[in-house]
């Protein structure tokens, strides 16, 4: 890296983390003071967040940490458990830990005010001008709803269970597939494919691994110097076989085939052992702020939900973040984290009578930053802004967990606890059956 690239990189570094810090500081000051003066009142009104991913959890945690008394917050999640998905595709290789990506949510908000936030395990299916439905039938009424659903993937992305234990199966069942499987073909050529492809040949070399992808370059989302390194660590290094530029046929049925034949552009055709091929909750109350185009919810600069249908007198009290938004910026993690901060000063000025007015901005080398794994230790940092100026920093030195234990600390649970419960009702299920 050059002297002016180091330069740059300090310099939005700073301009990025000094001011978040200041904030931060400020925030946790505010929540010590919050959590002795808040009251909880039976005739309380309900800001309710759809969602727990990263962006529904941390909209949550601040919620907890500043809602004036008479609001308190209901957070709808249909899982038990954060699933982790920054560790989905290294745990679909890698035998032996797929416990570990699937968090408890008990350590959210620990230190909050009793009972200014509910936790309900459900489904929701519908939504009202004024309540929440779930699939139970359980209906939650709100005064602000926040909708963080995120977007729905198959496997290695997510899991379809709800339970960790049926969750860690569903992985279990990948590293199967894949130990029993020799000619592997996976087809997209994203941060995912780009990451399982490289994990499989590495804990694996003798299986032979095709990484399909239909554009001319793998991570179409980054910059070049990104793709060009990925293509080399793939190719060369690892020896996995590329085939750019092709959409081929695609079998029916699930997200993992087993003994599928894909036919390619040019007619030919090979078999292969293995195959790696949520905004509907608005669609009856709001059906025209869902994209017609993207499936997202579109919103305005302030994250509020923008109804197409502009009815006179109806501004609906609804919020959306996080990848099941249309809001322009990276559909990541840390997008969703910092968009949490925009919907959380809109909703509490809305509370307090104003007119909601933080807009939300994206940073894209903030934000759209990626940690890519190109193998067991093999990772590669990387983030570009706006105008093309781009960092890049690889190592060889990344733990084979990719650091699980910290991501556990950080969402206030116990990682060895949080071990030894799942490993055991994995003992208990396979004793029953």
């Amino acid at each position: 890296m050059s002297t002016f690239e180091k330069a740059k990189l300090v310099s939005k570094g700073l301009g990025f983390f000094l001011p978040y810090l200041g904030r931060v500081v400020i925030q946790q000051t505010a929540a010590v003071l919050h959590r002795w003066t808040w009251r909880n009142t039976p005739d309380a009104k309900n800001v309710v967040v759809v969602g727990g991913s990263f962006a529904g959890i941390e909209l949550v945690r601040r919620l907890a940490q500043t809602l004036p008394t008479g609001y308190k917050a209901v957070w709808i999640e249909k899982n038990s458990h954060l699933n982790y998905s920054f560790n989905f595709p290294r745990f679909s290789v890698m035998i032996g830990q797929e416990h570990t990506a699937f968090i408890p949510y008990d350590g959210i908000a620990s230190s909050k005010p009793r009972g200014i936030l509910t936790r309900v395990q459900g489904k929701a299916v519908q939504v009202t001008e004024n309540q929440v439905i779930l699939a139970s039938g359980q209906k939650v009424d709100y005064a602000y709803l926040i909708v963080a659903t995120g977007s729905s993937q198959p496997l290695p992305v997510n899991v379809l269970s709800t339970d960790r234990v049926a969750a860690c199966h569903e992985l279990q069942e990948v590293q199967q597939a894949i130990v029993a499987s020799q000619k592997i073909a996976i087809v997209g050529g994203g941060a995912v494919g780009v990451e399982l492809a490289s994990d499989i040949k590495d804990f694996y070399p003798e299986k032979d691994v095709t990484l399909v992808h239909s554009r001319s370059n793998l991570l179409n989302s980054f910059g070049k110097r990104l793709r060009d390194y990925a293509l080399t660590a793939l190719r060369d290094e690892l020896n996995v076989r590329v085939l750019l530029n092709e959409r081929p046929q695609m079998p029916t049925g699930s997200n993992m085939a087993r003994s599928a034949t894909l036919k390619f552009s040019d007619m030919r055709e090979e078999k292969f052992d293995l195959i790696r091929p949520n905004s509907a909750i608005l669609k009856d109350l709001l059906p025209d702020a869902i994209s017609e185009k993207t499936s997202r919810i579109i919103v305005r600069p302030t994250l509020q939900v923008l109804p197409q249908d502009r009815r006179e007198g109806f501004d609906p009290p609804i919020f959306a973040l996080g990848d099941v938004a249309d809001h322009g910026g990276p559909c990541m993690a840390r997008a969703g984290w910092l968009q949490a901060s925009v919907v959380l000063d809109n909703v509490l000025a809305m509370i307090h009578g104003r007119q909601p007015s933080r807009i939300y901005k994206p940073n894209l080398f903030i934000e759209g930053a990626i940690k890519l794994t190109l193998g067991k230790s093999h990772t590669v940092m990387y983030g570009m802004d706006e105008k093309g100026f781009d960092v890049m920093f690889p190592s060889r030195t990344g733990p084979l967990d990719l650091g699980i234990e910290r991501a556990w600390k950080d969402f206030g649970a116990d990682f060895a606890k949080g071990r030894t419960s799942v490993v055991a009702k994995q003992e208990h299920v396979q004793g029953e059956a």
